[in-house]
């Protein structure tokens, strides 16, 4: 059944050395861990293991025999041109383009909409092998000049440079050790705000993003235009919460400095602002004088909250304080005890996000069965002005201006590859204009279909799925599938273009599907948090009657089904092949977290202690080992409780500079698996590759090139289709 029914020759996997003295005891429980070894990414063990894994993965790619065609087709499809949203900073317009084949989108500016765009920062020139990515960005308010972070080899790290716009030269500033930061310029362009970590220790001889230390003391300072980064002034430090992220930044009005201080990675924040009108020898007067007195406005992690406007100290709020689904609220600091709502709680959708509009309006995004709708309100009653005409699909990005009455979105789903409209709010009824549309050639979209349908889950819970296909598909089960999933940290999946889709759709008759699990932000708070901490089985149970249904009613079989996910999507694919392993003709799990024992141990994972628990807590020690990947490997066969005497072909994806799950998540869960179902078994069952590719020069996925996207989807799907049996389709 499943992936058995493909005859393959067994695998000469290269034998990982297995410490037997590593234990732990967790609240008593006796715990090995064999491969703690392979935490330290500096080892030249380590770095042997690495070199025999991609030695062997490179010796089955090389016998996929669609692995060449789909290379071939997926560089002619992406080579189309790529647009993002026109934005608004002083009195110029800009955006990003990628022609085609550029490794990274090219930020160009003019000075309106109907002239030609001028290149203003191309990041492609700054790197030989397109490894340095333009991460982060802001123009100063009036568009004198350009801040900007880059990182290299895909990492978090980001270095800050400066340029001055008119003249596109560059600033001397260089500021270093900057990590999950956005850049806010005061308006009178003396400098501006960022976010950044202590140096790490010996920080001369570390290749950054290779590091698996812990990430503590996220800092706020102020950096003044041509001055050193040790001249910075220290805004807000508290040591006594090392793990707390902070996301700072300035109001539209040039006065209020707003500060969340985020609870990890959780949709938890305390909110504190300070009136900067309050220093009366401005920023340089407050030199040496310790962090700033912020008002704490909201001073505990009781909800989410975030400003969407202020008129002086009358401050409006989006936030899930008693409303799952987010509500509009407003405070005036004058009278911090007295709240009043603005926009009630929809009683089915999800208010996504608010931007301010022309003066008095705003723009409202809801989430509606994982479908965007775009609403017209007043920003001082929430009264409904006018619904929007878009198309059934994703609002990707909304880009408007509190002073302006024009805006622009952006607009796509599975089977369309964007649209940009202007919107123009002077007339009685919105003016909308498509500003440009996106071509793929060879594309049609007459050509397939992209449907919703609503799965039963293992508690009875209804589960959104989208299904996209060729038109003219027969439900006669015979068909190759992609399953993906995702299901954490509040984020949801709505209908978007990828090209390399399209490829698999057209090329190989694969139906990809989009499973909108528990754990994801598609129903608001309660929908997350019934997918995550003690609740994380739902997103399995989910994921797992997805796949069922997608059999159940001919899409597919289990021979022709791959699952696949990334980073917290990595975790459910390792969860759901230790679970279901008959149910899977093949599994793609990229950068997943696999040890949860040990996550909250490495960079940035102790972020994540409010979506997952914590082992050091015994209560959560003990639903996280009952999924925990590595933790949950088991012989098939040795089972009779499980349909499978294997499991389906598996490529476990890491990269070398992945500084947030770090790459030892997926080299012990490789270990791991090679170990338990291949070399430790004399007349082993699994013939079913287990392979890894460990990806160099890159991170998380964050900034990679167009090249090294398509050299991963060539090696994912290659493998894909020959796993599944997929023929080629001229």
């Amino acid at each position: 059944m499943g992936s058995e029914c493909v005859v393959r020759k067994p695998l000469q996997y290269p034998v990982a050395r297995r410490d037997m003295t590593v234990v732990d005891s967790y609240h008593g429980v006796s715990i090995s861990d064999p491969y703690r070894w392979l935490e330290d990414p500096d080892s030249e063990e380590v770095k042997q293991f690495v070199k025999k894994q991609m030695k062997l993965t490179e010796s089955v790619l090389k016998d996929c025999d669609l692995r060449d065609k789909l290379r071939d087709k997926l560089t002619k499809s992406f080579d189309y041109p790529r647009y993002g949203c026109p934005f608004r900073k002083g009195y110029k317009y800009f955006y990003f383009h990628n022609p085609g084949l550029c490794p990274h989108p090219i930020l160009y500016m003019q000075d309106s909409l109907d002239q030609e765009g001028e290149v203003l920062l191309d990041p492609n020139g700054l790197s030989e092998d397109g490894t340095v990515a333009l991460r982060v960005y802001e123009l100063s308010h009036d568009a004198k000049y350009l801040a900007y972070g880059l990182s290299s080899s895909g990492s978090d790290w980001l270095t800050i440079r400066v340029m001055h716009v008119d003249d596109k030269t560059i600033k001397p500033d260089e500021l270093s050790w900057v990590k999950f930061t956005r850049i806010s310029w005061t308006h009178d362009n003396k400098g501006f705000f960022y976010c950044r970590f202590p140096a790490p220790k010996e920080s001369e001889n570390m290749d950054a993003g290779t590091e698996v230390n812990a990430n503590h003391n996220h800092q706020l300072y102020y950096h003044f235009l041509g001055t050193k980064q040790s001249e910075d002034i220290l805004c807000w430090n508290n040591l006594e919460n090392p793990t707390h992220i902070l996301e700072a930044r300035l109001a539209d009005d040039g006065k209020y400095l707003l500060m969340n201080i985020c609870k990890g990675a959780a949709r938890l924040n305390k909110f504190y602002c300070y009136d900067l009108s309050g220093l009366p020898s401005g920023l340089e007067g407050h030199i040496g004088k310790g962090i700033l007195p912020f008002v704490k406005v909201i001073d505990d992690f009781e909800a989410n909250y975030e400003v969407i406007a202020n008129d002086d100290t009358l401050f409006t709020f989006l936030t899930n304080k008693d409303a799952p689904r987010n509500k509009l609220v407003r405070v005036d600091l004058k009278k911090p005890s007295v709240w009043t709502e603005i926009l009630q709680e929809s009683e089915k959708d999800v208010i996504e996000s608010v931007l301010p509009i022309n003066e008095n309006q705003m723009i409202v995004s809801y989430l509606s069965d994982c479908k965007h709708i775009l609403q017209i309100r007043d920003l001082v009653n929430g009264n409904l002005l006018h619904t929007l005409p878009i198309d059934i699909g994703s609002v990707d990005y909304i880009s408007a201006r509190r002073q302006d009455n024009v805006f622009f979105i952006k607009l796509s789903s599975f089977i369309n590859p964007g649209l940009v409209y202007q919107f123009d709010l002077k007339t009685s009824v919105p003016d909308m204009k498509v500003l440009r549309e996106i071509v793929v050639p060879g594309f049609s979209q007459a050509e397939y279909q992209a449907n919703q349908v609503f799965v039963p889950s293992k508690d009875g819970t209804h589960v959104p799925v989208f299904i996209m296909a060729r038109k003219d598909i027969e439900l006669d089960g015979s068909h190759p599938c992609l399953l993906y999933g995702y299901g954490g940290y509040g984020v949801s999946l709505t209908p978007s273009f990828n090209v390399t889709r399209v490829v698999l759709a057209q090329n190989l008759g694969v139906v990809f599907c989009v499973a909108n699990i528990r754990g994801g932000g598609e129903y608001g708070k309660e929908w997350h948090q019934a997918g995550s901490l003690a609740n994380k089985q739902n997103s399995f149970d989910d994921f797992i009657s997805t796949a069922e249904y997608l059999v159940s009613a001919g899409y597919t079989n289990p021979s022709k089904l791959c699952i696949e996910g990334g980073s917290n999507g990595g975790t459910l694919i390792g969860a759901c092949i230790n679970q279901r392993p008959d149910l899977f003709g093949c599994a793609l799990a990229h950068a997943g977290v696999m040890d949860m024992l040990r996550y909250h141990k490495f960079t940035i994972g102790h972020a994540w202690v409010p979506e997952f628990g914590c082992s050091d807590e015994e209560n959560d020690f003990h639903y996280l080992i009952k999924y925990s990947p590595l933790h949950n490997v088991k012989r098939p066969w040795e089972d009779s409780s499980i349909r499978a005497t294997q499991y389906p072909p598996t490529m476990l994806l890491t990269a070398d500079h992945d500084d947030r799950v770090v790459p030892l998540h997926t080299l012990k869960l490789l270990a791991t698996m090679q170990h338990e179902l291949c070399t430790s078994v004399k007349y082993s069952p699994q013939i079913n590759p287990i392979i890894g590719r460990i990806s160099s020069k890159s991170g998380h996925g964050c900034g990679s090139s167009t090249q090294k996207k398509i050299d991963e989807s060539v090696d994912c799907y290659s493998f894909m289709a020959e796993m599944l049996g997929a023929s080629w389709i001229e």
